[in-house]
This record gives C-alpha cells, sequence and structure tokens, in this order.
C-alpha cells in the first residue's frame, strides 16, 4: 500500500535540481574561509547561492545571512535584535500569539533571563493579527518596544498575515519587524524589498531544500547582537564554517520553488479545495480552521468533534495516510494546540486536530487515499473516545 504523505508543512521532498546542486559539491573540498584556491572555489558557490536567493527574493545578496536553519534564523533574529536595542531601554517583545516555538520559546527566555517583556498580539478566530491590534500594543510607549514579530503564514492553520501593513506600522516608529516566513517562501509572493520588513526567516526543507540550512535575510542598517560568537563569517552576526553543498542545494531550491510557485500553487489550491470539500462531506461537523480564504495553497487543518487529534493520526497512519496534529507533547501527555487556542478554541476543539499540507510532490491519489479511510477512521477514534 502506497502511503499519501501530507505533511509537507513539516518537511516536504527535495526538488531534483537541489539534490544536483547539493551533490555537486558533496565531493568537493574547501573552506569558504581559506584564502587558497581551493577555498575560494567554495567561496565562489557560497557567494553565487547567495546572489540567487537574493534575486529571487528580491533581496541584495549582502542582506542574506545564512544559517543552520529556521530556528537558529528566528534565534538571531529576537535576541540578537533585543539585545541591540535593550541599551536603549527598549525591553518590549511584541509577537503575535500563534508564533512557531522557534520564536516563541526564545522570547520567553529573554523574559526569563534577560530583562524582556513580552507581550503577545491577540488574533481573530481566523488566526489573523489586525492592524490596530499592533499600533494600540506600540502606541501605548513606543520607545520601549525593543522589535515586533509576526509570521508570513502560520504553520499550523495556514493564515496568512497583512505582513506590508504591519510592518509598516512598526516602522512609522522606528521599530525593527521580523517576519518567520518559513511556510511562505514558494507558496505566496514573497520579496524582501516590497515588504518593508528589516529581518526575514527562512528554511531549506521547506523549500525543496536540504534539512539543517537556512537564511535570514537582514536589511542593511538592521544588525543583531550575535548569538554565536567566532569566525564572524557572515557578516560578523553568524559565526561557523558555511556548509557549501548544503548553500548551494537551498539556493537552487529557492529559485526553482518560486520560479515555478505560480503553477505549483495552483494545483495545490484545486488539491486543497477538493480535499476541503471532501472532508466535509465525509465528516459534515467538522471545523475548517484558520482563514477561509486567505490562506496558504497547500494547507488544511480541521478539528474533528468527538475525537483525540493523537488517535486519528496513528489510525490515519495505519491506514496510509501521514499527517499531523497542531499539539505538542510533553513528557507523553498531548498539550492543546497553542494556536487553535489563541484563535478562541477550547482545549478540548484543540486536542482534536489534523493538519493536512499539500507540497509539490501531492497528486489527486493522495487525497483520494485520505477521504477513502477518514469516515472510518473517525468512526473508530468517536468510538475509543467513549468508551
Amino acid at each position: 500500500m502506497k502511503s499519501a504523505y501530507l505533511d509537507h508543512a513539516a518537511t516536504t521532498p527535495m526538488l531534483p535540481e537541489a539534490i544536483e546542486a547539493m551533490t555537486a559539491q558533496l565531493g568537493q573540498v574547501g573552506n569558504a574561509s581559506s584564502l587558497h584556491a581551493t577555498g575560494r572555489r567554495v567561496r565562489q558557490v557560497v557567494e553565487e547561492s547567495r546572489e540567487t536567493i537574493a534575486a529571487a527574493l528580491g533581496a541584495r545578496p549582502s542582506e542574506v545571512v545564512f544559517t543552520a536553519g529556521g530556528t537558529e534564523a528566528d534565534n538571531l533574529a529576537v535576541k540578537g535584535l533585543y539585545w541591540a536595542r535593550r541599551a536603549r531601554g527598549a525591553t518590549r517583545i511584541l509577537i503575535s500569539a500563534i508564533e512557531h516555538h522557534a520564536m516563541l520559546d526564545p522570547a520567553h527566555w529573554l523574559s526569563d533571563r534577560q530583562g524582556a517583556t513580552v507581550e503577545l498580539l491577540d488574533v481573530d478566530e481566523f488566526g489573523r493579527v489586525h492592524p490596530q491590534t499592533l499600533r494600540d500594543a506600540i502606541e501605548r510607549d513606543p520607545d520601549s518596544v525593543a522589535l515586533v514579530s509576526v509570521m508570513w503564514a502560520n504553520n499550523e492553520v495556514g493564515t496568512i498575515q497583512p505582513v506590508r501593513v504591519l510592518a509598516a506600522i512598526a516602522r512609522d516608529h522606528g521599530i525593527p519587524f521580523h517576519t518567520d516566513a518559513v511556510q511562505a517562501v514558494g507558496q505566496i509572493p514573497v520579496v524582501f524589498a516590497d515588504s518593508g520588513v528589516d529581518a526575514l526567516t527562512l528554511s531549506g526543507h521547506k523549500v525543496g531544500g536540504p534539512m539543517g540550512v537556512g537564511a535570514l535575510l537582514l536589511a542593511r542598517g538592521v544588525d543583531p547582537v550575535p548569538v554565536l560568537h567566532g569566525g564572524g563569517q557572515e557578516r560578523d552576526v553568524r559565526s561557523g564554517t558555511l556548509d557549501a553543498p548544503a548553500v548551494a542545494g537551498l539556493a537552487m531550491a529557492v529559485q526553482t520553488a518560486v520560479a515555478r510557485r505560480i503553477e505549483t500553487s495552483a494545483r495545490m489550491i484545486e488539491l486543497r479545495d477538493d480535499l476541503i470539500r471532501r472532508v466535509r462531506q465525509t465528516v459534515p461537523d467538522v471545523i475548517l480552521n484558520g482563514d477561509p480564504v486567505n490562506r496558504l495553497p497547500g494547507n488544511a487543518h480541521f478539528s474533528f468533534p468527538g475525537c483525540e487529534g493523537d488517535a486519528l493520526l496513528m489510525l490515519l497512519d495505519a491506514k496510509g495516510v501521514e499527517c499531523s496534529t497542531g499539539s505538542a507533547c510533553s513528557a507523553g501527555v498531548a498539550q492543546p494546540s497553542h494556536v487553535l487556542l489563541a484563535m478562541g478554541a477550547d482545549a478540548v476543539r484543540a486536542r482534536g486536530s489534523l493538519r493536512f499540507s499539500l507540497g509539490h510532490t501531492s497528486t489527486m491519489a493522495d487525497v483520494d487515499r485520505l477521504t477513502e479511510v477518514l469516515g472510518q477512521v473517525v468512526e473508530r477514534a468517536r468510538r475509543a473516545g467513549l468508551s
């Protein structure tokens, strides 16, 4: 039985072009920081990759800072920008209540140990941050705000935020604005120069590139305090020998995904809408979470009344359908999704949710497989919940 992979938001298969670009470098030797010919060859690979990413995302090459992935980029953004502005008395961190834990956890760490005050920006029932919510939070005391961070598109429910409007509000007050665009790049238009944001996170394995590599786009004049200290390889804000093969794979993945975005997104929207329609037919009382219109092309997130999300996931897995829950597991106990709770869902609904996410390899056969088995799986999960 061939499985239906519906968890592309967690990681998506590498694009053939990215595999080729990466493997072409794996057999080569050299450190991009070395001054000899071999080092210069590797440096050329890195710099050409930097230029490729910049061109694909509307940035300058000097604004591309390579990292080991999205989590490191988020940490560099929130910690580095906070430390850079704390000296002038700015200690408030404004972030949306539905951020990824790669943003929430370092922000709360700064609150616990570094004197920060973290303020979570409320969202509506669709997971949207309203511009007035940010404006009100800033205007209470603009000089005290160290940074604002609102993700471009939510990783769980797929809601797309009005990033350009939010960034403009922060800019009006001279406050740096960061966005985690890990889920957005390659699915929706992302142009760094036009967005108005000061820092933007992207990750390789979400766009068809390798794991363990990502980037933080930093506008000119935005200089966070380093989190890693050492050689200062990346604009003196990120130290560490660069993984040139992974960087080459990342660049090719970003270039390819952006070039094919319109075609791929149109196909995913068609599959997603069919998936939503058929899931609703199969389970009439299912609840679609997130913005019903302004959402990621590949995202369909549901709450299934009377079911536990973990039970549904395992039952679907046994039937050859791979997806994810929005919950985090701590000490073996499922916790309700903080995203759904922030959107106003109760804990029972939040625990009974699943995310189905599509990608560049998704086909109608994946949707067919899900809808073939979903009805019996939901029925079994509900019986288990009553026993």
